[in-house]
């Protein structure tokens, strides 16, 4: 099922791995701040829908997103693939971005995805960053969340996002950290470009992690204090056991990303609609597989989750 190698199952997917069949249908979303927020549909006419939201400086074109979204519509599914402000291949309005933490923009995704299509039931489906923003809005709106939404499954997330820093942050995890850091350098750039009394670029090359990278940017930008309190105050892991409807939690045990603290066997057992799956071997958002349909283990497993415990219409 596994290439037992963390490294090769967190490399080869996001380099080698081609998804095809894929038709999207591109929406534009104003937010009430005068930004904007791009949604990439692909709709098979079910009457159910789940939203899939990216990790880290991701977007709809990555592979992951492309496969997910492939297995939910042969799963019976509409499909809406969530970019992030400023992840759709334009820079956003504002200077703030996104961040782990930021469940305000998911709310108003799920109240549009509602409104304009009508669908019987809504699904959530997260990667790292994303499924981190997944779990924590489950518990943080609780029983006053959107009620069409039936469940969730999200991937490879950081729950415990001080802890999943720091481990990034390790020598071991060097040439990812400097990929990320890449990543988020160059939107950062095109900001100061365009709002350079609001954003610096100079002397981004000294950061070196992310409590570095979040101390200058990502707090101030987002209303935190610090590093630390961003952390704190957004990771998903302290609103678990508040999460209502039936959700599915995979974390490889081999995931290079992620801390002991990211692994929340307690709150699984103190909540019956969080499920907690500890596979030996998926690297952090691989899970690779080979099969006739290039589907790979963490789509079957989520198109079986939700069909299983989200309403069977189709």
């Amino acid at each position: 099922m596994f290439l037992s190698n963390p490294h090769l199952q967190t490399i080869l997917p996001s380099l080698f791995r081609r998804v095809t069949g894929v038709a999207y249908r591109r929406e534009r979303v104003d937010t009430p701040d005068g930004d904007f927020i791009d949604l990439d549909w692909s709709q098979i006419g079910a009457r159910r829908a789940a939203i899939i939201l990216h990790g880290l400086e991701g977007n709809s074109q990555r592979s992951y997103v492309l496969g997910m979204v492939k297995a939910l519509n042969r799963g019976g599914w509409d499909a809406v693939a969530f970019n992030f402000r400023g992840c759709s291949g334009e820079l956003n309005r504002m200077p703030r971005f996104y961040h782990s933490g930021d469940t305000g923009d998911l709310d108003l995704v799920l109240a549009h995805v509602a409104s304009h299509a009508e669908y019987a039931k809504l699904a959530l489906v997260g990667f790292s960053l994303g499924g981190n923003l997944v779990l924590k809005y489950l518990g943080e709106r609780g029983e006053h969340m959107q009620p069409l939404i039936g469940g969730a499954a999200v991937f490879s997330v950081p729950c415990d996002l001080a802890s999943g820093a720091r481990k990034i942050g390790s020598p071991a995890n060097r040439l990812y950290m400097k990929r990320f850091l890449k990543m988020l350098g160059e939107k950062i750039r095109g900001k100061a470009s365009i709002m350079p009394d609001l954003i610096s670029d100079t002397g981004f090359d000294k950061i070196k992690d992310f409590e570095q990278f979040d101390n200058r940017y990502t707090a101030p930008l987002h209303g935190f204090a610090s590093a630390e309190d961003y952390w704190r105050r957004a990771s998903s892991k302290p609103f678990l056991e508040r999460i209502p409807v039936p959700t599915l939690l995979v974390n490889s045990a081999d995931d290079p990303f992620l801390a002991a603290e990211c692994y929340p066997k307690a709150e699984a057992e103190r909540n019956p609609a969080f499920f907690l799956e500890v596979p030996g071997y998926g690297g952090h958002v691989g899970f690779m597989a080979f099969n006739g349909r290039n589907e790979y283990w963490s789509e079957t497993r989520a198109v079986e989750f939700l069909n299983e415990h989200v309403s069977s219409l189709r």
